[in-house]
Order: structure tokens, then sequence, then C-alpha cells
């Protein structure tokens, strides 16, 4: 491993420390190298706060001049809540900057280099870049297409099932699989379930890890089904959103809102229409989302092609059982053709259980009406 990728590696990782604080913006790591010595090492910690590079630099103080930094994204050139980094740089006086990935908003991509260039300074870019892109795959996404990225997040069986024939489902998978799911609600923004997850389960949807944050609690119910003692109306732990339908029931929204839950419409008389959904939550600033639906709102999302990456995961059972449910239901497809492909694809053991991430390929643009 060379310097370059040696030093951007140290900024990726102090970068990625801090998933699930930065959002809506992008996880970013600087690192600062004079002689050969580390004397500066910063990361975004929290929207409107200072950038990476601005605790890095803070932090080499005089050292800063005629180093070299390292910078897991493009140096911003814009004028924000805290100011230019591109023109931070110029002013500490650094003579080269290693960039992994330029900025994936085509309309600032490049500023911040030619800032950079036209002061005279190196400008390396490219180094880890593949690793950078992966880690701000939720901003790259968010940035270019106001929507938010997605997760399906499901735990089954070795044979797909969600839960027995008889609805039991406690517990599918290990405590460690389970521990890692509150890891991985900390790092989105918002959790979606249909409102059947709600009537059969009351569930909490919260992250209990220590100095975790609980995502905004999200359902699809287009009628109004949900129990006013449901834990998430009456729990407070985190804001409850209601996605329904155009065929609500009026007192019924009245006795939620009232409860303090935001109720949204969507324009379909019978569904809750996924599209709908997902443009409200990209105006809310909403930039990630897991989905921890049942087989036909799982599928819903899929079918319609927005689902972004799939999180299985898969415990060592069999149960068996026809009418048992599995993790994707829906109309399902006719040939094998059409099957959606999961790539860039990765499995690891998680306690007893097995994870399972993919990102799907959709096979063309066509979408399916919600």
């Amino acid at each position: 491993m060379t310097n370059h990728a040696f030093y951007m590696e140290l900024a990726l990782k102090n970068a990625q420390a801090m998933k699930g604080q930065t959002d809506p913006n992008p996880l970013v790591g600087a690192v600062i190298v004079n002689n050969n010595r580390i004397v500066g090492i910063g990361a975004h910690l929290k929207a409107g706060e200072p950038h990476a590079e601005i605790h890095a630099i803070q932090m080499a103080g005089a050292q800063a001049k005629d180093s070299t930094i390292y910078v897991t994204l493009e140096p911003c050139s814009h004028h924000g809540r805290t100011g230019p980094c591109a023109e931070a740089i110029v002013k500490a006086g650094i003579k080269t900057v290693v960039i992994a990935t330029l900025d994936p908003n085509p309309v600032v991509s490049g500023r911040g280099v030619r800032i950079l260039e036209n002061a005279g300074i190196e400008v390396i870019v490219g180094i880890k870049e593949e690793a950078s892109r992966k880690m701000n795959e939720v901003f790259n996404k968010f940035i270019a297409e106001n929507k938010p990225f997605i997760t399906l997040k499901a735990g089954a069986t070795l044979d797909g099932k969600i839960a027995t024939h008889s609805s039991h489902s406690k517990w599918i998978t290990s405590e460690d699989a389970r521990l890692d799911v509150h890891h991985l609600r900390n790092e989105n923004m918002a959790i979606l379930v249909g409102v059947n997850t709600v009537i059969e389960d009351d569930p909490e949807l919260t992250t209990r890890i220590p100095n975790g944050r609980n995502p905004i609690r999200i359902v699809l119910d287009s009628t109004l089904r949900i129990p006013l003692d449901a834990k998430l109306v009456t729990d407070k732990l985190a804001d409850t959103w209601i996605f329904t339908s155009a065929n609500y029931n009026e007192e019924k929204k009245y006795a939620l809102e009232k409860l303090g839950i935001t109720i949204f419409h969507t324009s379909d008389p019978r569904h809750v229409n996924p599209h709908e959904v997902v443009e409200v939550l990209g105006e809310k600033l909403i930039s990630s989302l897991l989905i921890e639906g049942g087989g036909n709102i799982n599928a819903a999302f899929l079918e319609n092609k927005l689902i972004d990456k799939a999180i299985i995961y898969i415990a060592p059972k069999l149960i068996g059982g026809k009418g048992a449910p599995t993790f994707m239901e829906g109309a399902g497809i006719d040939k094998m053709n059409d099957a959606v492909d999961l790539v860039d694809t990765d499995i690891i053991k998680v306690g007893k259980d097995f994870k399972f991430v993919g990102y799907p390929i959709y096979k063309n643009d066509e979408t399916i009406e919600g």
C-alpha cells in the first residue's frame, strides 16, 4: 500500500466512525501529513458544524503549511453555514491535496479542485475512490436525485420464512443479529413498516444502543387501521408519520393528529403509492430509509424498483409450511429471466446467523404503478 493509500484509508476510517450522525450531509474524513508525520486529523461530525478539513487544519495549526491533506471527498467550494473548505486549505498554506472522489453533485463537482489548482496547489484525485463512493452511497443518491437511499432489511429462515404458518415470529434470528439491526436503524433517518406489522407485532422500531438515535417511524396505512394504543402512537420515543390513501378515515385521522402523529395523503383511492412516499421523504430531507415491512410491503418497493440495497439476515433454520409468510411476496414474476439480480454481494457471519448484503439491478426502466 502506497503512502497515499495508507493515509486515505485512515481518513476513510475516521469518516466511517461518524455514520448515522452527519445526514443529510456526507461522511468526510481528513488527515494532514507533514514530513511523514500526521499533524492533523478530522471528521465531519454533524450537519451545520465544521467540516473535516477545518477540524484537521485547526489541529495541525502552523504545521499545516507545506503539508499534504488527504480528504475523502472534494473540498467544498460554496459559502454555506461553515464556509468553503477549499479556500481554508489555500489559506492554511497546504502544498498538496489528495482527494478520494469528486463531489457527486454535478452542479459543483470540480469547483473545489479548480480553486485549489488556481492557487498553485497540487491536486491528486482518485485514491481509494470506490471505497469513498460506497461509504457515501446515501449522500450520493440524495444529492443527485433528492430521494432517499432505500435499504430493504429482512430476517428470515433458510427457506425464506419470516414467521410460522401460525404467525409466530419471535425470534427467527439471534440476539447478535438483532443488535446489528439496531445499529442499522441508527444509521438511517427513517424506518418504514406496513400497518399489518404494527397490528400484529406492536413494535417500537427504536434503536436500543447507547447514544443511538431513533429514526422517524413511518407506517403505510391506506385506511388508518392503526390502533390508537399502538406503541408507535403512544410511546413518544420518536416521531411517527403515517402515509394513507385517499380513502382514509377522517375521524381516525383527527384522533391520530391529536396524539401528535403526522399524516400524509397519497392520491390512490385504495393503496399507498410508494413513489409518492419517496417523493415526500425527499422533500422532507430524509436521505436514508430502512424498510422493515412484511412480504407485501417489501414486494411493492421492489416491484417499483425503489430498493437500492438489500440486507437479509438468514437464520440457519427450516420452518416449511405453504402458508408461512415469506419476506418477499406480492404478485411475483412470471419468468426467471425477469428476476432481480443482486450484485456486489457479501455474506458476513453475525452470531449464529448470516448477513447477506447485495444491490439490486433492475432489468428495464418500466415501473409498476402503486
